[in-house]
């Protein structure tokens, strides 16, 4: 059975009267919707900017196994450390069939608002994405004209795979750029979750 994650976060160990309220929040959201079966995720004393926190990587290794219904929290400042960071996690949830819900915002993805959110931030990136593309496709050309050899890597280049997951590039446009399989970029973002924390 799919269950049903919280998020907090504090940026410092002195903030615990923070992490309280943040769940105490999101246990009464879940009470008024009937929701009794949950799991608690927490970073405490974790800046925002980080790329790495424990209990977040923790959550996200669930959501990309398909094990989470939704995930629900506070504010998106309290989950995601940049707008591409969110986007990247939304395209995450949507990919995983998980629902994502911010408390603050009152954005509830499964709902028509939540999805018209979806749509507008994705069409923004999108344009950033586009033109990044078309750099590092001259980039590949300029590099082909040279003489240099350009193809499927050998190797599976997990850092890059991960980079351009950040700067919010599609499981889709990642195949197409490096010539990798699906199921490779999964193990990458996997494997990096992984990482993240046992740190």
């Amino acid at each position: 059975m799919r269950k049903v994650a919280i998020y907090c976060r504090t940026s410092t160990n002195m903030q615990q009267t923070g992490l309280e309220s943040q769940r105490r929040a999101l246990k009464e959201y879940c009470k008024q919707r009937g929701i009794t079966d949950f799991v608690i995720y927490e970073d405490s004393g974790i800046s925002g900017t980080k790329k790495d926190r424990p209990a977040l990587n923790e959550m996200m290794l669930e959501v990309i196994e398909g094990n989470v219904e939704k995930v629900i929290v506070y504010s998106f400042s309290r989950f995601a450390r940049s707008t591409s960071h969110l986007l990247e996690a939304l395209e995450t949830f949507k990919a995983s069939g998980t629902e994502f819900i911010s408390l603050s915002e009152q954005l509830d993805t499964s709902t028509p608002m939540g999805v018209a959110f979806f749509t507008v931030i994705s069409a923004i990136s999108q344009l950033e994405r586009d033109l990044i593309s078309e750099r590092v496709k001259n980039g590949m050309k300029n590099a082909k004209a040279k003489g240099k050899k350009i193809g499927r890597p050998k190797t599976r280049n997990t850092d890059l795979i991960i980079s351009l997951r950040a700067k919010g590039y599609t499981y889709n446009q990642i195949r197409e750029l490096l010539g990798i399989g699906h199921g490779t970029i999964t193990n990458a973002i996997r494997e990096s979750l992984k990482k993240g924390q046992k740190k």
